[in-house]
């Protein structure tokens, strides 16, 4: 009998040495097949070292990436939306004209605005007439903001007040910049602001040597259309327009007959550099559409993440957030 209990205490001590030195192995080889079963539940990888972050999850946890809109082409989705309104591309821009093909380009996301507002029916208006018998055939809504009178679409003026009041609860304010001509503006405005570009730009480029007295009189002298298509091309080489000499005009001030204003959907905002007013605005139907021109919001009334949707993609730069179209 105590030769028994011997061997019966060996074999007791022979399990728990093997059972105490190999335990470890036991518990990693146990946690990886739970982590094999959790992962073919949730439908993913799992690298080494990862177990015990998953054996932490918790069992509502999923791990599916949200669904992200399309992002479209905009001409495409430009297309389909004239179709509804009865028109098409070649109703409303030329893109064989070198001038009108870039302003829908750079402008045309105005054209995507929601179906209670009524578009612009070219992308380049060729005169004052032009510009007055559309601005006729659009409910104006006139408000006066801080002394300043605005005029707006109705329903671009109704999402408007609406983030004016959301940034007054917040202790903020959404107001005009340069005046009346923050809203509505008529094509002798969009000619006036071009030359605010245009004449010291030729200055500037005189006396650096890059233009010619004779090349800068011939461009005086040009049709207004024929003078944007010359200050485009001198762009390529360098010979910019904008206020600071460094980039293109068209993203410091519209082309004359060309400026979202003219449809009265557009608004110039004083606290544009205010994130909390922008997202404000955003959250209304109001974006930041013409590349680097910081001030300056169009209403579309769409929701912000529907907007690759209607071929409109986001660019990020040292001067904020623009959506602008994914051509």
């Amino acid at each position: 009998m105590a030769q028994n209990l011997h061997v019966s205490f060996y074999g007791f001590m022979v399990k728990h040495l093997i059972f105490t030195k190999y335990f470890p192995v036991f518990a990693l080889i146990g946690s990886f097949f739970v982590t094999a079963i959790q992962a073919q539940e949730h439908n993913f990888t799992v690298s080494p070292g990862e177990e015990k972050h998953i054996l932490n999850l918790p069992a509502t946890s999923s791990l599916k990436k949200p669904d992200l809109p399309e992002l479209k082409n905009f001409y495409s989705v430009l297309e389909q939306t004239l179709v509804k309104r009865g028109k098409k591309k070649e109703d409303i821009c030329d893109e064989k004209d070198m001038v009108a093909s870039r302003i829908l380009r750079e402008y045309g996301s105005v054209f995507l605005v929601i179906d209670t507002a009524l578009p612009p029916p070219v992308c380049m208006f060729s005169s004052s007439e032009d510009v007055e018998i559309f601005q006729k055939q659009l409910g104006i809504e006139k408000q006066i903001f801080d002394g300043t009178v605005i005029e707006l679409q109705p329903v671009a003026m109704k999402a408007l007040l609406k983030a004016r009041t959301e940034a007054i609860f917040e202790g903020l304010s959404i107001t005009p910049r340069d005046g009346s001509i923050a809203g509505r503006r008529g094509f002798s405005e969009t000619l006036r602001l071009w030359n605010s570009r245009f004449e010291p730009a030729l200055n500037y480029w005189l006396k650096k040597g890059r233009l010619t007295q004779e090349q800068a009189d011939k461009l005086k002298a040009l049709p207004m259309k024929e003078q944007v298509k010359e200050v485009l091309q001198l762009e390529k080489q360098g010979i910019y327009f904008n206020s600071a000499f460094n980039n293109s005009i068209l993203y410091s001030v519209a082309a004359p007959g060309t400026s979202q204003h003219l449809a009265l959907l557009a608004f110039d905002v004083v606290e544009f550099e205010n994130e909390q007013v922008r997202e404000i605005l955003a959250k209304h139907g109001w974006y930041r559409t013409v590349q680097n021109d910081r001030p300056h919001f169009t209403f579309l009334g769409h929701k912000e993440e529907d907007l690759p949707n209607f071929g409109l993609k986001k660019i990020v730069n040292g001067n904020g957030k623009f959506w602008i179209p994914n051509t």
